[in-house]
């Protein structure tokens, strides 16, 4: 028997990784005999960098950047021959900065500019970046005014040739636009810690950003599927630097070639922090699901929060669990060692019912 666990990270928790371990845990301890198969997943924020590192090897390089309030943060990012792979919240993420410093309209995503440069120095052409878990709202302008820093003589965007060979892939499950009610302001500034006004500020922002841009370009990409991810860096990738979007999830599970995985599977363990009808929008876990049923595998999904489990249930997961106990409070369930301990627990319950749905 053979069971693949892909789980992505709980945010604010446990990473992909920590929570794989658990699970593997909790199903050996019951099922001693079986091939577990941990693979750490990313649909493009946190553990992205993770993720591909397990998949392709290569090298981790560390680098000292600036995090969204412009102060010093050391970063990684990942080269494998000549292609890099680059997860933004390292250098421009929410988790930099503590509840209080959160404030969009300040925070700038310079930092993930000097990543990208760092990688066209040492000579990578092909640079694959994981959109998610930004603190800012700042339409990539920071991370453009990186590159013009290190690379244009004059000053000015129309001085950077150094990445004219270079080709960049943008993941992200994301597929809003730049500006407007469903745009990047609008729809994920609040989680950053902006107000009403800040919203509208920002959107007022990106709209000038994007007229002035069309105008220099002759062409305008602020409406294409991704343009509003990571508070429009999305946007400054597709519009200055011609990236390709795709998602996040196709693009990880190709790369480690999960359909070969599932081919003798008997059971696939996903999950994520929270889970509701959102997750069926294209985030990780459905994208482990829609490969899985290609080949009959079931899948159970576990999270931290299960809101319209139906609905999930009617999608084909074969199982939908909570790793919490009824009413355990907030604060509790967020701390690792508990979350751990709840995985472990739910796994070996898992391990003596999945005689059920399991592929034999």
């Amino acid at each position: 028997m053979k069971i693949i666990i892909a789980i992505d990270s709980f945010k604010g928790c446990l990473t992909s990784l920590e929570a794989n371990q658990a699970a593997s845990e909790g199903i050996i301890a019951k099922m001693p005999d079986v091939e577990v198969t941990q693979m750490p997943v990313s649909d493009g924020g946190e553990g992205w960098l993770e993720a591909f590192q397990t998949a392709l090897g290569g090298e981790i390089i560390d680098i000292n950047v600036k995090d969204p309030l412009m102060r010093p943060v050391a970063a990684q990012y990942l080269i494998k021959d000549n292609t890099a792979v680059i997860e933004i919240a390292k250098a421009s993420g929410l988790t930099l900065l503590s509840p209080e410093e959160r404030n969009p309209l300040a925070a700038t995503s310079y930092g993930t500019g000097q990543l990208v440069v760092d990688a066209v120095r040492r000579g990578c052409k092909h640079i694959i970046v994981g959109l998610g878990g930004s603190a800012t709202s700042d339409c990539g302008i920071g991370m453009l005014r990186a590159i013009i820093d290190a690379f244009a003589k004059h000053g000015a965007w129309d001085d950077v040739h150094d990445l004219d060979d270079v080709r960049f892939t943008i993941a992200t499950d994301v597929t809003n636009p730049l500006c407007n009610e469903n745009g990047a302001a609008h729809v994920f500034a609040p989680q950053k810690g902006a107000t009403p006004e800040m919203v509208l500020s920002l959107d007022a922002r990106a709209k000038r950003f994007a007229e002035v841009s069309a105008k220099h370009f002759g062409y305008d990409r602020q409406n294409e599927p991704g343009a509003g991810a990571a508070g429009g860096l999305g946007y400054a990738f597709l519009q200055y630097l011609n990236a390709k979007c795709c998602s996040g999830v196709d693009l990880l599970l190709e790369t480690i070639q999960f359909d070969d995985l599932l081919k003798d599977a008997s059971l696939v363990i996903t999950g994520e922090g929270s889970a509701d009808h959102q997750t069926l929008m294209g985030k990780l876990p459905y994208g482990i699901l829609q490969r899985a049923q290609t080949y009959q595998v079931p899948v159970v999904l576990i999270a931290g929060c299960i809101k319209d489990r139906q609905q999930l249930l009617d999608a084909g997961f074969s199982q939908v669990e909570c790793i919490n106990p009824p009413k355990l409070p907030i604060e509790n369930a967020m701390n690792p060692e508990t979350a751990k301990r709840n995985i472990i627990l739910l796994m070996k319950s898992i391990s003596e019912r999945c005689n059920d749905y399991i592929r034999l």
